[in-house]
């Protein structure tokens, strides 16, 4: 019974998240998130050391001077899951800085990148993408949407840093969570080596 029970509690978890979210808007304003957001086409950008340390250097500087307090996160190489909330309540523009800064640095070193192999196919896919967008000059780098999810409480904040977590184990890239270096799974282990992140008990 007891284990009955516990399957539909996580069910009911499970459909909150997915199906409760308040239409992936940001809510409360002083409130835990969970976001996800890809490259247009689901591009596979990040595959070399140079794209990987443009996200890490700009989350530092969100935690240093815009007031993000990241207690979870996981890069991915066609898209981002942070957990997070803006300290200034400002999630929001938070999230959207964030992004419209790492767009132009990434596009940017693409262009600049004479290893990048993929170079003109890449620009031209982001070229496509923002023909097709009134709002974007040139090239567009994020799909616009960022699926925000509140989350409430300690317990659910566990549950949504054990599917991040598992990201690259669900996508056959490792094994283990841990065996990915871009994950704050390294940070439950006290292995701040690529990042810091903030936290608040519930990672011990």
């Amino acid at each position: 019974m007891a284990s009955s029970f516990k399957v539909i509690v996580a069910y009911f978890i499970i459909y909150y998240l997915v199906f409760m979210s308040r239409n992936y808007k940001f809510h409360n304003k002083s409130g835990v998130y969970s976001v996800s957001f890809a490259t247009v086409y689901w591009l596979d950008i990040f595959t070399r050391q140079l794209y990987y340390n443009i996200l890490v250097d700009s989350v530092n500087y969100c935690r240093k001077e815009k007031g993000m307090e990241l207690f979870g996160y996981c890069f991915m190489p066609s898209h981002v899951h942070l957990i997070f909330r803006s300290c200034n309540e400002d999630s929001s523009g938070l999230l959207r800085d964030f992004k419209k800064y790492t767009s132009k640095r990434l596009v940017k070193a693409i262009e600049e990148n004479p290893q990048e192999s993929r170079k003109e196919w890449l620009l031209w896919m982001m070229e496509r993408a923002g023909s097709k967008k009134n709002n974007v000059d040139k090239r567009q780098f994020w799909q616009h949407h960022n699926k925000p999810i509140e989350l409430w409480s300690t317990h659910v904040i566990k549950q949504k840093l054990d599917y991040t977590h598992f990201n690259p184990v669900e996508s056959g890239f490792v094994t283990n969570p841990e065996d990915w270096k871009y994950s704050s799974t390294r940070n439950v282990q006290d292995d701040h080596t690529v990042m810091k992140i903030d936290t608040i008990g519930f990672l011990s």
